[in-house]
């Protein structure tokens, strides 16, 4: 037994295996079996009476429970399958619903496909013979087809196959799709989505052996039987573009160039897929358009209308007036203000030279009052006055040294400070006090005070000297000596524990001084005092001595020590 003889049974095992099953344990039986069957391992179309049940089942007066069962129940079938043939079988199922069923059944399936993305199988592939490899690769392009197919009715809110022909009054009898009456806005969005979709359908071109397949053909005649209607409606729906092209905006203009000269393109791709089909023995019985490419010339007149496009157009010109109306009465007012001034220009200059004469009269006897200015606050861009120009390039720090009794200060001040220049900053140096009651020999440039300035000096470097000192008591060393690597962490306060460690240790040191200086001072009393008096003031310092506070001054009773009271002479 060969490998596909073994499959063949395998198929046909399992096909059994789930009609026995839904004959038992399924509420929809009749559907369920209709299914399976409609889809079996059988290489053939689907039967007819196995879709009649399916359509039915889909139907308006049908529940709507019914008609999701039925969806459900074929998505779970084409994405479980592995064999080509099932897979195969269930989209033509699904085609022919779309094709022949309810115009309810459309509304389901769109919104069930945004939930379940029935048709998107792009991973699908049955390797089980070089026969299976290549009918799985034009499974693949099928249920792409089918997927557009079903973005498209949600775009056009119709179906193309299911569209009726319509007869114009003014037409010559000739019947016209629904896009030959459309408008310009639902023209430039329903062509793009019929291209996208004849693009698709261009695409289910069979390749190798999947050829010569009766079921692979069987597939491509329901396709190629709905190029017919889509090229159609590209067709009239170009003609209605062509026709509303010259009163377009610029913007639509450029969209439905785009979309013309895509049309072009496809007619040439649709002619070869023609030829191509022509070949086989599905074709004996259709007749096939003849596809004709729309003139150069005209492209090229469309090209130069979107130049001029704002020019050329009469909704166009409105819709530019009706936006544009405020700036261009604007712009009409403001030429006729500019005109004014010009006459009156005209008109001024009748005494050339007798008014600059006044004002410079008027200078001369009146000062200028300062401008007032705003930005710089420094006036530091401003030009500087010229007397203020050749002070500064003499020498400036002279401006600083005047005498205690020379009267011309005044006067230059003033002159400095009616200048609203930026010679303010020298006025401020030369003008002197009468505050000051220092002698002049003190007074350094700018009225300082020397006196003023040592003392502030000592004043610093006295504070300087005070923080320095650190918490021993001693003066903290030089920071930038490089014999001291901490000299710098001594002007910082230890932490408590360790000024408590030390204040412990301070008080020992004291302490032992203290003993020392007792003991040197014993010694000395001892040469120099009779024992009576030495043995009063040993007694004395014990008392002291045990009641003494420790953080006291530990050098009180030292000087009680070396001052004692003096004694009255008895003799």
């Amino acid at each position: 037994m060969g490998s596909g003889t073994w499959r063949k049974a395998y198929g046909a095992l399992k096909d059994s295996t789930k009609v026995g099953l839904a004959n038992f344990n399924s509420e929809y039986k009749d559907l369920d079996i209709a299914i399976v069957k409609a889809t079996n391992h059988v290489e053939c179309p689907p039967k007819e009476r196995h879709l009649r049940k399916i359509l039915l089942a889909t139907t308006v007066n049908r529940p709507r429970a019914d008609v999701a069962y039925t969806i459900c129940t074929l998505a779970r079938r084409l994405s479980k399958t592995k064999n080509w043939i099932v897979a195969l079988k269930t989209l033509i199922v699904i085609h022919r619903l779309l094709r022949e069923g309810d115009g309810t059944f459309k509304d389901d399936f769109l919104s069930y496909s945004y939930r379940g993305n029935i048709l998107q199988i792009p991973h699908f592939k049955d390797d089980s013979s070089p026969l299976a490899w290549d009918c799985s690769a034009w499974v693949r392009l099928y249920a792409q087809y089918l997927d557009e197919r079903v973005e498209c009715f949600r775009v056009l809110k119709y179906d193309v196959e299911a569209d009726r022909l319509l007869k114009l009054p003014k037409a010559s009898g000739k019947a016209h799709s629904r896009t030959r009456t459309l408008p310009c806005a639902d023209l430039l969005d329903q062509l793009p989505a019929l291209q996208k979709l004849l693009l698709r359908l261009i695409s289910c071109q069979p390749e190798g052996m999947s050829c010569t397949n009766y079921l692979v053909q069987y597939a491509l005649a329901l396709v190629l039987k709905e190029s017919f209607k889509i090229y159609c409606s590209i067709n009239d729906g170009i003609i209605n573009l062509v026709d509303m092209y010259f009163d377009m905006a610029k913007i639509d203009a450029i969209k439905a160039l785009e979309i013309y000269k895509r049309a072009g393109q496809q007619a040439e791709r649709l002619s070869a897929f023609y030829d191509y089909c022509k070949r086989l023995e599905l074709a004996r019985t259709f007749q096939f358009p003849t596809l004709r490419q729309p003139p150069c010339s005209f492209l090229v007149t469309m090209e130069e209308y979107i130049r001029e496009a704002p020019r050329a157009s009469i909704t166009s010109k409105s819709v530019e007036t009706e936006e544009r109306s405020l700036p261009s009465d604007n712009e009409d007012e403001t030429p006729q203000e500019t005109e004014k001034p010009v006459e009156e220009e005209t008109e001024e200059p009748e005494e050339p030279e007798e008014e600059p004469q006044t004002t410079a009269d008027l200078s001369e006897e009146d000062e200028p009052q300062p401008l007032p200015t705003t930005g710089d606050l420094l006036n530091l861009d401003e030009e500087l006055h010229p007397m203020i120009a050749d002070l500064e390039q003499s020498n400036a720090l002279a401006l600083a040294i005047v005498g205690p009794g020379s009267g011309n200060n005044t006067t230059i001040s003033q002159d400095l400070f009616a200048i609203d220049k930026s010679g303010w900053e020298l006025a401020l140096v030369t003008a002197p006090s009468n505050h000051t009651s220092q002698p002049a020999g003190n007074q350094l440039a700018g009225g300082f005070d020397k006196l003023l300035l040592d003392s502030l000096y000592e004043d610093t470097a006295r504070r300087h000297q005070i923080a320095s000192v650190t918490y021993t008591g001693s003066i903290a060393t030089n920071p930038f000596d490089p014999n001291d690597p901490f000299a710098m962490s001594s002007s910082f306060a230890p932490p408590s524990n360790v000024q408590l460690a030390m204040m412990s240790q301070q008080q020992q040191y004291y302490q032992m001084q203290q003993q020392e200086y007792y003991q040197m001072q014993q010694q000395h009393q001892m040469v120099m005092m009779p024992p009576q008096t030495y043995q009063q003031q040993q007694a004395q310092y014990a008392t002291n001595a045990g009641l003494s506070n420790p953080f006291g001054d530990p050098f009180s009773g030292l000087v009680a020590m070396a001052n004692p009271p003096k004694q009255s002479n008895p003799h």
